[in-house]
């Protein structure tokens, strides 16, 4: 683990500590793109890594990103009632071009394009969660608390 140095990862780290934040983006040598690969290079639970999973509304055309906690599934009903609209897959140049970033990096923060935002209630059961921060292989620790007013996302029943 480093301090960060990709600009992706240094751009996370402005916007975060522009909103008050004072945590430090880390990078790692191996890949963080999926929980269970953070989980492993952080050290920490999967149920601990705040995901971030891309769907495409069907009307809206826009990015739903749902910020879920590392060891749930996704229910994509209960997302859809919670945006209002019907959800499609999001293949990775469709979440690039929403995001700003690659699949395996997406930040809950910073975003390209307006997104529609939904968060995993279960994340609320830990003290400290770790989010991805720009890029495959870089991450930021979180309290959950701070998630509502950072991304201007609700906490929701999301999980399957």
């Amino acid at each position: 683990m480093k301090p960060a140095q990709h600009p992706s990862a240094l751009r996370i780290s402005r916007l975060l500590n522009d909103a008050g934040i004072d945590v430090q983006v880390v990078e790692f040598e191996q890949p963080t793109r999926t929980s269970a690969e953070a989980a492993a290079a952080i050290g920490c639970s999967v149920a601990e890594i705040a995901k971030s999973i891309v769907f495409r509304g069907m009307t809206s055309g826009q990015a739903v990103i749902v910020v879920a906690s590392g060891d749930n599934r996704v229910s994509e009903a209960k997302v859809e009632e919670a945006v209002g609209e019907a959800l499609a897959r999001a293949d990775a140049d469709f979440v690039r071009a929403a995001t700003g970033y690659a699949i395996g990096g997406v930040a809950p923060l910073g975003h390209a394009q307006p997104v529609k935002l939904v968060l995993d209630e279960d994340l609320q059961r830990f003290e400290t969660v770790w989010a991805a921060a720009g890029t495959p292989f870089s991450v930021f620790p979180l309290r959950p608390a701070s998630l509502p007013a950072l991304t201007g996302a609700e906490w929701r029943d999301i999980r399957a």
